[in-house]
């Protein structure tokens, strides 16, 4: 079943998912490092880390950390989540826009290793869900390439509540989810990263985040040998060709569908890309792909699903430039072999 959805010159379609394995038996176990333990920083060329922890404060430092992580995730618990917030005040979006800085870059998708294919979908993609003050929060996310395979980018939002608050827990990454299926299995955060402008000032120019995994999934390996992971672009300007995948939550749509919206960015305001998409809460921290392959569900990520303003028919997401290649540099340093 396809449903499309039209409001404004957006597009948006939902798609039905489906997953095959090839090549390999779903028993194979690879074997892995827990994600090591990097103490929690303030701030390194202004990012930001934290050892990912259970809910009871147990740093996610051992297997059975991470079994506690999964178990705690029961359905009732993911069905609980409630979507991270999406819109901001139109106050907050005022400010002028800021010309693209910096020499344009790029680091190339990578296809799965252990035998998954994809049909009419991205398995990089998946939901996010977390614990937050009072309960379960949930948001969208994506397997991102790197030297040591083990990267997920999302939204700062997604992984600390900014200025005046602090770090999730029980972060787990649910690839390719599909109702009640999961189809490639679970991933549990060994540590996490962010902007410090984000816990210190909930600045949504640097609403960005990238999680470190540790083995997980149907073949206990890391993230992205498993799944793929898509590419990084940086400084490649504010307008650009883009497809937004995320798992919208509210205002009517389901949660547990992947959905996207296509189309060209512009510079909303301050350093931040806009795009016709009306998508809801549960979408944010869903990459917007560059140079989407329909066929084998890969692109280059340009941007994360931030928010929206009042119009609901667009959403902002933070420009891609410098600030996210020092992330990314930052958080693949601290990952395991």
């Amino acid at each position: 079943m396809t449903e499309w959805l039209s409001r404004k010159g957006s597009r948006m379609r939902s798609i039905v998912r489906s997953v095959i394995v090839t090549g390999a038996s779903l028993a194979l176990t690879v074997a892995g490092a827990v994600a090591a333990q990097a103490q929690p920083s303030a701030g390194v060329s202004g990012n930001v880390s934290t050892v990912a922890r259970t809910s009871d404060g147990k740093a996610v430092t051992d297997r059975a950390a991470i079994a506690a992580v999964e178990a705690y995730w029961t359905p009732a618990r993911m069905a609980a989540a409630v979507d991270l917030d999406l819109k901001v005040p139109d106050a907050a979006g005022t400010g002028a826009p800021a010309a693209p800085q910096g020499k344009a870059g790029s680091v190339a998708p990578a296809v799965p290793k252990l035998g998954l294919a994809a049909l009419n979908q991205s398995i990089t993609v998946g939901k996010v869900y977390v614990s937050v003050p009072g309960g379960t929060g949930q948001c969208s996310a994506s397997a991102l390439n790197s030297g040591k395979r083990r990267l997920v980018i999302t939204a700062g939002h997604c992984v600390h509540a900014g200025a005046g608050g602090g770090w999730y827990s029980n972060f787990i990454f649910v690839p390719g989810k599909r109702q009640a299926g999961e189809p490639v299995g679970r991933f549990v955060a060994g540590n996490l990263t962010t902007r410090t402008a984000w816990i210190n000032n909930s600045n949504s120019d640097e609403d960005m985040a990238i999680a470190i995994m540790n083995n997980g999934g149907i073949y206990n390996a890391k993230v992205v040998d498993t799944v793929g992971g898509n590419g990084l672009r940086w400084n490649w300007g504010y307008s650009v060709s883009v497809t937004i995948l995320g798992y919208p939550v509210a205002g009517g749509f389901p949660g547990d569908i992947q959905y996207f919206c296509q189309g060209t960015t512009w510079n909303g305001h301050n350093q931040q890309v806009r795009a016709w998409c009306n998508m809801t809460q549960g979408s944010s921290g869903g990459p917007w792909l560059q140079e989407y392959n329909d066929q084998n569900g890969l692109g280059y990520t340009n941007s994360v699903v931030s928010h929206r303003h009042d119009d609901p028919n667009q959403m902002d997401g933070p420009y891609f430039d410098d600030d996210i290649k020092s992330l990314y540099d930052y958080a693949e340093g601290l990952s395991p072999a």
